[in-house]
């Protein structure tokens, strides 16, 4: 059970950002162990029955979840191997991460963030997105107005196409959603407290509740675009 990140983990993060290199890694795997894999690990189990329930078909083993400490560096200008921070991905089991449409947390010094998106551009799936708010619009409006965003401090983010030709069919409200190109929703500003805490599990756990709907339209949106090839 979740019971709150620690001191530890913060400042494990925090020598991992300035001792980047794999030898310092290797001397202290097991501190990495206890301090930062164990809480992650109790923080996905602990929201595995809600992502479940969502949709019975989410990955929930904790490894399979949880994002790498070892960066990528093939095609970074930074070569330092290692995060100082970590997230963790609900996302339908054998689906490759592109373009899937997942619930995410993150954690690390001063970092704190949770919600749901797509992971990349997804074109074709915004493409397809944008259609469906053309041709109905009221649809679209009424899953966005339900999740109540605003109550939970909760905004949609990502980037926007500066150039698109919105149909006239396509209310003001729905412009932004529209033109996004990627899309994730995401908590403004959450108390970096809260991840000292059970609470934090709690807080993501009702989150993860109100944002359900566009999990759901967005997966299906997937699912058309799987049979269609």
């Amino acid at each position: 059970m979740f019971t709150g990140f620690s001191d530890d983990t913060i400042q494990f993060l925090l020598d991992l950002r300035f001792h980047n290199h794999t030898s310092f890694f290797h001397e202290n795997h097991d501190q990495y162990v206890e301090s930062v894999q164990k809480p992650f690990y109790e923080l996905i189990e602990s929201l595995s029955p809600v992502a479940l329930d969502i949709d019975p078909e989410m990955e929930v083993r904790p490894h399979k979840c949880l994002s790498r400490i070892h960066r990528d560096t093939r095609f970074s200008r930074d070569k330092s191997p290692y995060r100082d921070h970590q997230w963790f991905l609900f996302r339908k089991k054998g689906e490759p991460r592109e373009n899937s449409v997942f619930f995410y947390g993150e954690f690390g010094p001063g970092r704190l963030d949770w919600g749901m998106g797509v992971w990349g551009e997804g074109r074709e799936m915004m493409d397809c997105f944008r259609k469906k708010i053309a041709a109905n619009p009221e649809r679209i409006m009424s899953i966005i107005d339900g999740m109540d965003l605003p109550k939970r401090d909760l905004a949609l983010g990502g980037r926007y196409f500066k150039r698109i030709e919105i149909p006239d069919s396509v209310p003001e409200k729905l412009i932004r959603w529209y033109s996004a190109r990627d899309l994730y929703i995401g908590k403004m500003a959450p108390a970096y407290e809260l991840a000292f805490s059970e609470k934090l599990v709690r807080e993501m756990e009702k989150d993860f509740i109100v944002l359900a709907p566009m999990y759901r339209l967005l997966n299906g949106i997937r699912e058309e675009l799987k049979d269609e090839q």
